[in-house]
């Protein structure tokens, strides 16, 4: 009696990728220069959602958007920190089409700059902050090594009512290799204290620690799983924070603390 031959069954094949799927790293390697602007009104006024990167001179700004971005010189980083007082804009989006916009405000921190240059970027990032309609996140930098400062603080002052009617939030802890294990676990613990609601990530941009964390996160901002489009959170109401009131304080606070030193 014959035996029918025997098949063996196929190996159950992988469903083929979807032609224009993007991968949030992907997507942050589309990122390409827009525009650059020394007055808040300069700036275009867009409906596409924003998300401002912000911190302290130093504190791997400039790193950490060129890290996620996959891009050696996309923002720029000056020899001398605080010296760049531009918001420079970077569209995001595949084949030309801009779905979201990363704003590189500048570092907070010191510069041998005339003090009226200094008291009108302090209020440049102040009214952009509280009063930009298409922001929809804030993106802190902070060198885990000094915790969040008192210049910080203020800033989180600012955004408070903006974050509090929903505006996204994160706390990147940067250049995280420099730290233990036990040490990067105290840091995150103690930013998200701080942090007010919003999250808090390690990042390092040597170990490549985060990256694709960071890079996910803001693809799920700026993308939503309902398929809706993403909308800023525009202030509902004029911002409680007074933005010359940050002015006065970081102006106050850097002296006190740096009497030798200029703010940014």
């Amino acid at each position: 009696m014959s035996s029918s031959p025997r098949v063996s069954n196929p190996k159950p094949q992988a469903a083929p990728a979807t032609p224009n799927a993007v991968t949030p790293m992907g997507w942050m390697h589309t990122a390409r220069f827009l525009t650059t602007a020394a007055q808040l009104h300069h700036l275009p006024a867009l409906d596409t959602p924003e998300i401002a990167f912000v911190g302290r001179s130093n504190a791997g700004k400039s790193t950490c958007i060129n890290t996620l971005t996959q891009q050696k010189q996309l923002a720029f980083a000056s020899k001398k920190p605080g010296r760049t007082q531009h918001i420079n804009l970077f569209a995001l989006g595949k084949q030309g089409v801009t779905d979201a916009v990363l704003a590189d405000l500048p570092g907070y921190g010191y510069a041998a700059v005339a003090k009226m240059d200094k008291l009108r970027w302090q209020q440049v990032m102040a009214n952009y902050l509280v009063s930009r309609e298409n922001l929809m996140g804030i993106v802190m930098m902070c060198d885990p090594r000094h915790g969040l400062t008192e210049l910080d603080d203020i800033l989180l002052e600012v955004i408070r009512p903006r974050v509090e009617q929903g505006l996204k939030f994160l706390i990147i802890l940067t250049k995280a290799d420099k730290l233990t294990r036990a040490e990067q676990a105290k840091a995150l613990s103690i930013a998200r204290l701080q942090a007010g609601g919003g999250e808090v990530k390690l990042f390092s941009a040597l170990k490549k620690q985060g990256v694709d964390d960071v890079a996910q996160l803001l693809w799920d901002w700026t993308h939503p799983k309902d398929g809706a489009p993403a909308k800023a959170q525009a202030p509902a109401e004029p911002p409680k924070t007074n933005p010359k009131r940050w002015t006065s304080d970081l102006l106050i606070t850097v002296n006190r603390l740096h009497p030798r030193s200029d703010p940014f």
